[in-house]
């Protein structure tokens, strides 16, 4: 396994092919601005996501709900875990306003886990999608949700509220799946991406594979089937950068080349998902707008 190598600030240096351009200050400003006059999070910020500063220049950001504290530690996040904050009734509605003073034609709509709360979040995010359409009828909505612990009912209050894509994440392999999101089950995500696909054949079902972590290319083929067999139809492989260098978060172990990106971008295409968007700085609501409209291009090319 490669190490990494670092600056002597200590900070991870990265290959030349993660260079951007400067992100636009004055935007991000104006939009953090208008996020903590609504009392509104983005995973943008709470995830150190580093296409912030080019999503946010074209005035696009994935709003998470149901505050900013997790119940869950995942070791590749750097989203606080603890005791949760209190739900915010009035959060759909900020939420909803925040996406029409965008003028936004595509939103994604995530959250922490929520295991503190019966539903675990689905009403809130059901609540969410609703107020969004009473704003801005015309506007596509993506949710990317955490597992509901594969409740029924949860499972059936977000796909009642029609999304046009259901993303949740496989986050990694299963051999390295309990190392990497000890709270959370490699056959439970299969089970809920699965059951979507019964609950609502109309949505796009998505999901996500960060690498870097150690996994074999013989691994990373194989949960990439293990998702088309649960129905999943959009996959985003992206390389894990850790957050922090805290010995919570996980190390690089591979920084992986844009053509080994291609390469799975081509397989995933060869085995029937309808869209993969796959590079270095991909992450699952990346593009997402162009992501859907891609795959709802595909499917009609099929048909």
């Amino acid at each position: 396994m490669a190490t990494q190598e670092k600056f002597d600030s200590g900070l991870m240096k990265l290959p030349a092919w993660f260079k951007q351009e400067i992100p636009d200050m004055d935007k991000i400003r104006s939009m953090k601005e208008l996020f903590r006059g609504s009392r509104l999070h983005t995973v943008c910020e709470s995830a150190h996501c580093p296409n912030m500063g080019t999503c946010w220049k074209e005035g696009v950001a994935t709003f998470m709900i149901l505050g900013g504290t997790c119940t869950r530690a995942c070791r590749f996040c750097s989203v606080p875990a603890g005791r949760p904050d209190l739900i915010d009734m009035e959060e759909p509605h900020h939420v909803a306003l925040a996406v029409k003073q965008l003028g936004l034609r595509y939103v994604v709509v995530t959250s922490v886990a929520r295991d503190d709360i019966e539903d675990e979040g689905a009403n809130q995010f059901a609540q969410t999608i609703a107020a969004i359409r009473r704003l801005t009828p015309d506007v596509k909505i993506e949710v990317l949700i955490p597992d509901f612990s594969a409740k029924l009912a949860s499972l059936k209050t977000l796909s009642d509220a029609a999304p046009e894509v259901i993303s949740h994440n496989i986050e990694t392999v299963r051999r390295l799946a309990p190392y990497v999101r000890p709270q959370a089950l490699h056959e439970r995500s299969l089970q809920v991406l699965r059951r979507f696909r019964e609950l609502n054949p109309n949505a796009f079902i998505k999901s996500s594979l960060m690498v870097g972590i150690g996994e074999t290319d013989e691994e990373i083929i194989e949960v990439m089937d293990e998702l088309r067999g649960a129905g999943c139809q959009i996959l985003t492989i992206g390389q894990y950068l850790a957050p922090t260098q805290h010995k919570r978060h996980l190390p690089v172990e591979r920084f992986l080349k844009p053509e080994e990106f291609e390469h799975y971008r081509q397989k995933g295409l060869s085995m029937g998902f309808v869209h993969v968007e796959s590079g270095p700085l991909v992450r699952s609501s990346y593009i997402a707008e162009q992501g859907y409209q891609a795959a709802v291009e595909a499917l009609e090319a099929r048909i």
